[in-house]
Parts: structure tokens; C-alpha cells; sequence
């Protein structure tokens, strides 16, 4: 929450500034906000009403007509899909001037995935529902299909019979498009429809229905050249009311009779009715879709229409682009929305704003304010993006997940851990849009990380280069989606000694689950950039005899793990319980279920690991420390926050400020004497 003023003058003035204050309160909790919806949590009776069964995030007035939201359409699966859709959502958020609602069909995954980063993102004037297609895919997967999407390329055919009754027309879209124009004058084409039209589509811009392309595909009949499905406008009314469902099925089925299977999936099929029906189709501007594909033919659309294009059609099988020497401009439209911050979208509806003229617009926070910076940026939602990169992982029982977070400049750092460590890893990025695609190339150009599936990335993305890095919501992030039963808690600098994920499973029980047990893992630094790292307790110790290598900033902060007790560690073959003290912040294992969150208010450099290892403390853990693992923590230069920590009073006195408060919270939460507490007290 930003820091606001309001100066009075006099007693008057007060009583009738309190009284806009409260009025304007009450008129910012009327302003919409994005939605968020599940077509299957509301019950049957209420499916029929409008916007299909919604989990609300917004608190909202009705619309007037002219907000009445656009409908949008589209099928997303797949962590690659996922991805590509983000860049299609911004170019149709950067134009646009009217309400949305975006209907998107989804497996689990790819909802979970979505619903996070549209909640995040928290885009005014926007309703987004899901609806899960699982169900759905028997009613198509009979069909013999060679398309790369598989059956999922097939589920458009299904959109007028999912969609709520009450829904008239939408616009149905793939994700690899790319608008250059506002999406509502693609919506006043409905206008011209006539009453037997009841799709409008644009022809398809290559010879492949033509039949003159060299190819062992099966070629389904079509009208001239054939209608692209990768923009759709549907009536549904005008289709239901048809029999759409039918027809496409007794089509289908009839053609399948002498042709093999489907090639390019919905639209084959789309294009045998049409071939049948050609009245219900309402051919559109093909500037509406300009097909970049293997197969494309420039003269029929883009030389004719340069600077008129609508939207791109981004259709290319892989390494196909640097072959037409037009698409270098389109290539450069799509890396802006790419790498456009998604913050900066965050913009209400002005054609539909009724309430601008009446908003107040108090002081804002000093930027100067570093307590002022430190709350917006706890406060404030960043849009993330839950495993970025392909994931898949077999389940094994009692297995351990490294949780660990890191900023682009750490990318090498966890290249090194993914090297020594072979288990699954839950790890949050914070980052720019712009920086995204550096995490792209250096995955895909990394041999240990490109053939790895169980590294969950999670993208989480800054609202302006001066947020300050949130550590404990990255931490918080990586560690809710891991999927194995113990968490491995974890910060990216450190390099594990090899073969020590084996070595902490063999240590791992089920009853860790109830006894509330953590396994200390002690922390060492190398003094050198280039020093070869010990790969045993027996190189390490000898390492420490020479002075290469110290136990973890024991010349500057000995009491973060002095408790470790690494005199005994030295010569302890077998586990052996420690205590907690002030100030202590090893690096721990643990059941997740046990685990509690971080407290995201402490961002930054400061006390944010030490909060956490205290509330482990107040819930009754016992820290065990394992007698032959070790992590060995990578020299490196301090981070932006900590020059801060280090030069700026204010920064030192607002985390003071939040220690305070936690312990407080952590005392009434748990009930703990206040004498255990008594040191910090003192010490603020």
C-alpha cells in the first residue's frame, strides 16, 4: 500500500476532507477488477445464468452496454502453449478499449498454471473462466488425427456446445497469434453477418487445399483455397440452433470413410462443412490473419495490405522463419510484445472509466521513502509463471526437493547446483519480461538443464527496476509447487557436496512427517573463485586445516550458524540434535506438509531465513544436523540489496520495524513467553 498524505488546514476542512476520504473509499471498492473463473464450481441451476459459474475477484456494478466485455476463445495446453499465449494476452491488452472476458479451455496443468499468472497479473476490466476439457476429449478423440497439437487441435469444434447457453458470439483464437490492432473492430464484424452466416473465418493464404503442394498429407475437400481456423468468429446461437454438433459429426464421419485421418486437425473439418454449407460462412479481411507459415504466398495478402495488417498469424514449424525476407518486421512486432513489461497493462478501460471525472487523486508516496518502497513492493502483486519449461516427474516415496530462488544474474549458480545435484528442484526466477528470453536461451543452451525434466522453473516477474527482490514470496513460491514429500531449503550460491541427494534420502523417514524433525545441513564458504571443491568430509576437513575453506561467514555474522556446532561436526560420525538460538539461520530438510511459508513482508537483504528458522523454533521442531553432508557456499559480489543494507539507515530501520512485528505476531500465534524474546527487544 502506498504512503499517502493529506494536509488540513483546519477543523472544517478535516471533517469534510474525512468525508471525501470515506467517500472515495467506498467508490475505489465499486471499481472492477480482473476476474477469475472455473466453468465447473457452480451448480447446475446457476450454469445458466450469465458468465458461467465464476470464483469473483472483482466487486463490481453492472455493465453498461457499451462495456458489455468481448468474448474471447481459446485452447490451451501444454507448457509451450502456456507460453506462447502470454504474448498473445498483451498484444490484445496493449490495444484494447473495452471490458474482456476470456474463455480459455485447459487440462489441470495448464489451469493451474494460467489461473496463477491471471491472478497475479491482475488486469482491471478482465474475466477469465476455464474450462477443463478432459471430459470433453472423448467427443473428438475418435478421430484419426496427425496434427502436432493432437486432440487438443481438435477441441474448437466443441466450443458452441461447452460455452454457456446464454453466450452468443466469441471469438475464437489460437495462441500463436499476434494483434497489431484492437481486438473490438475483429468483434464488429458480428454486425455484418447475415442470417444464415454463422462463421467468419479468413481464407487460407497458401495452396494446400488446392491440392498443388507436394505433400503425402490427406487433403480434405475445402471451398476455393480453404478458410484458416487460427481466428474464428462463431455464432453460437446461429450453430446451436443448426445442429451444429450434428453436422460436423455426420461430416466427419462420412469423409473418414475414404480419407485416412485429419492433417490440420479442427480446420479440415471446419472446411468439409463449409465445402457442403458455404452460406454459413462470412468471409473476413485477410489482414485479419496474416498466416506466416511453411506454406504462405505473400502476394495474396501482405503485398497487398503492408500497413494495414490487423494481426499475425505465427504458424512456422521450427526454422522455417529466416527463409521469407518480409517476416524480419513481424518478428520484431512479436519480440515487443514479448518482452513488453506485463505490468504496464495493468490499465483500466477509459471508454468505460464512469467514475474518472469524480476520482481523488491523493499525494503519492516519497520514492525516497525507503520504508514507502519496502511496503509497495511487499505489497504489490507480481504476475508469475508457473513451470515455464517443461516438467515431469515420476512420484517416489519420502523424496526431497531443492526450494531455491534466484535473480537473472544468478543463471550460471544454479547450472552449478543442477550439476551436483540430481534430484527434483523447485526453483523461482525474479525477473524482467525483457530477461525472460535470456532464461530461454540459457536453458535450451545448457546441457545439464536442457536434459532435465524434473527442474520446475517459476517466473516471477518485477512490476518496475526499482522493486526490491522479494525473497520470501520467491521462496514461497517455489516451495507450494513442489511435488515430492520433503523440501530441501535452499539459496543458489551454494555448490552441494556430490552425491548428497542420495545421501539425505537415505536419511529421510516417514515419521518426519509427524515428529517435526529438521535436518541441519552445515554450511561452508570457499575463500577462492577457482578452488576445487572437496567431494567428501575427508577433502572438506582437509580443506579447512589449510584455510581454504571456513565454516559460512564465520568472520562476519558466527552467530547465523554458529549453532551448527561445527567443532562437533568434525569428528561426530552419527546425527546429533542442536538448539536453537538467536540469530540462527541454517539450511534445513523437512517435511513440506510441516513446513510453514516465509513471511513475504521481508524482502530484500535482511532477517529473512532467520524469521523462518524462529517460527520452525516457536512450532516445535528439533534440528538434527547430518554428520557427512555439506554445502559449500561460491564467493561472488554483494547484491544490490545488501550494498543498501549496508549504507542505508533507513533500510536498517525499517527492518527493524518488521522484526518487531514478526516476533509479536509469532508470540501471540504461538503463545510464547515474552522473556524467550526478550534479546531482540532489547536490542530495538
Amino acid at each position: 500500500m502506498l504512503f499517502r498524505k493529506i494536509i488540513y488546514k483546519n477543523g472544517a476542512l478535516k471533517l469534510l476532507s474525512l468525508a471525501i476520504v470515506l467517500w472515495l473509499l467506498y467508490t475505489l471498492s465499486k471499481l472492477p477488477r480482473s476476474r477469475i473463473s472455473n466453468q465447473h464450481e457452480k451448480s447446475s441451476s446457476d450454469q445458466e445464468k450469465e458468465q458461467s459459474s465464476k470464483i469473483s475477484y472483482e466487486t463490481g456494478t453492472p455493465l453498461s452496454e457499451e462495456c458489455t466485455p468481448i468474448q474471447v476463445a481459446m485452447v490451451c495446453v501444454g507448457f509451450s502453449t502456456n507460453r506462447q499465449m502470454v504474448t498473445l494476452i498483451k498484444s490484445i491488452l496493449h490495444y484494447r478499449k473495452h471490458h474482456l472476458h476470456f474463455h480459455i479451455f485447459v487440462n489441470q496443468q495448464s489451469k493451474t498454471v494460467l489461473g496463477t499468472m491471471f491472478r497475479t497479473w491482475n488486469v482491471p476490466n478482465l474475466i477469465v473462466t476455464f474450462y477443463l476439457i478432459d471430459e470433453h476429449i472423448q467427443a473428438v478423440s475418435w478421430i484419426p488425427n496427425k496434427h502436432y497439437a493432437g486432440v487438443y487441435g481438435l477441441i474448437k469444434l466443441l466450443i458452441p456446445d461447452i460455452l454457456p447457453k446464454h453466450l452468443k458470439e466469441i471469438i475464437v483464437l489460437d495462441t500463436d497469434i499476434v494483434f497489431s490492432s484492437d481486438i473490438f473492430q475483429l468483434w464488429q464484424y458480428f454486425k455484418l453477418f447475415t442470417k444464415e452466416e454463422c462463421i467468419g473465418l479468413i481464407e487460407n493464404q497458401s495452396n494446400w487445399y488446392l491440392g498443388t503442394l507436394h505433400t503425402t498429407s490427406t487433403i480434405w475437400p475445402a471451398l476455393g483455397r480453404g478458410f484458416n481456423t487460427g481466428i474464428m468468429l462463431l455464432s453460437c446461437d446461429k450453430l446451436r440452433s443448426k445442429g451444429w454438433n450434428d453436422i460436423w459429426l455426420k461430416v466427419t464421419k462420412q469423409h473418414l470413410k475414404h480419407l485416412n485421418e485429419v492433417a490440420l486437425a479442427d480446420q479440415d473439418i471446419f472446411n468439409a462443412v463449409i465445402k457442403g454449407m458455404p452460406s454459413i460462412v462470412h468471409t473476413l479481411p485477410c489482414v485479419w490473419n496474416l498466416q506466416l507459415s511453411d506454406n504462405m504466398k505473400f502476394d495474396l495478402c501482405y503485398l497487398k495490405n503492408k500497413h494495414q495488417i490487423k494481426a499475425v498469424h505465427w504458424n512456422f514449424r521450427k526454422n522455417r522463419v529466416k527463409k521469407y525476407k518480409h517476416v524480419e518486421l513481424f518478428t520484431s512486432i512479436r519480440s515487443h510484445f514479448v518482452e513488453l513489461n506485463g505490468a504496464l497493462l495493468r490499465q483500466s478501460v477509459s471508454v468505460c472509466n464512469d467514475n474518472t471525472d469524480n476520482m481523488v487523486v491523493l499525494a503519492d508516496y516519497d520514492e525516497n521513502n525507503m520504508c514507502s518502497n519496502f511496503v509497495a513492493s511487499s505489497t504489490g502483486p507480481h504476475r508469475t509463471h508457473l513451470f515455464y519449461f517443461e516438467f515431469e516427474y515420476k512420484p517416489i516415496e519420502d523424496d526431497v526437493s531443492i526450494v531455491v530462488h534466484l535473480s537473472i544474474d544468478r543463471l550460471q549458480m544454479l547450472e552449478i547446483l543442477c550439476r551436483q545435484w540430481d534430484g527434483p528442484v523447485s526453483v523461482a526466477i525474479f525477473l524482467s519480461d525483457f530477461d525472460a528470453r535470456k532464461v530461454e536461451v540459457f536453458v535450451q543452451e545448457s546441457s545439464i538443464l536442457n536434459s532435465r525434466k524434473n527442474i520446475a522453473f517459476h517466473l516471477v516477474f518485477q512490476n518496475t527496476v526499482k522493486d526490491v527482490y522479494p525473497i520470501n514470496l520467491l521462496r514461497n513460491i517455489a516451495l507450494q509447487q513442489v511435488v515430492t514429500d520433503f523440501v530441501f531449503l535452499y539459496d543458489v550460491d551454494f555448490v552441494p557436496m556430490m552425491g548428497l541427494y542420495s545421501y539425505i534420502l537415505s536419511h529421510v523417514t516417514e515419521e518426519m512427517h509427524s515428529n517435526l524433525t529438521a535436518f541441519v545441513i552445515p554450511a561452508f564458504e570457499s575463500l577462492w573463485y577457482k578452488n576445487e571443491l572437496p567431494s567428501t568430509k575427508a577433502e572438506l576437513l582437509s580443506h579447512l586445516e589449510s584455510g581454504a575453506i571456513t565454516t559460512f561467514r564465520e568472520n562476519v555474522w558466527p552467530q547465523g550458524h554458529a549453532p551448527t556446532n561445527y567443532s562437533l561436526w568434525k569428528k561426530s560420525n552419527t546425527p546429533y540434535r542442536i538448539r536453537w538460538q538467536k540469530d540462527f539461520e541454517p539450511y534445513v530438510v523437512l517435511s513440506k506438509k510441516r513446513c510453514p511459508l516465509y513471511d513475504k513482508r521481508f524482502i530484500g537483504f535482511g532477517w529473512n531465513k532467520i524469521s523462518h528458522i524462529m517460527e520452525l523454533d516457536a512450532m516445535g521442531f528439533s534440528f538434527v544436523v547430518l554428520p557427512h553432508g555439506f554445502i559449500i557456499h561460491i564467493p561472488h559480489l554483494p547484491s544490490i540489496e545488501l550494498q543498501k543494507y549496508r549504507t542505508l539507515p533507513e533500510y536498517r530501520e525499517c527492518m527493524n520495524d518488521l522484526k518487531l512485528s514478526f516476533i509479536e505476531i509469532l508470540m501471540n500465534k504461538y503463545h510464547i513467553d515474552k522473556e524467550r524474546y526478550k534479546m531482540f527487544m532489547e536490542e530495538y
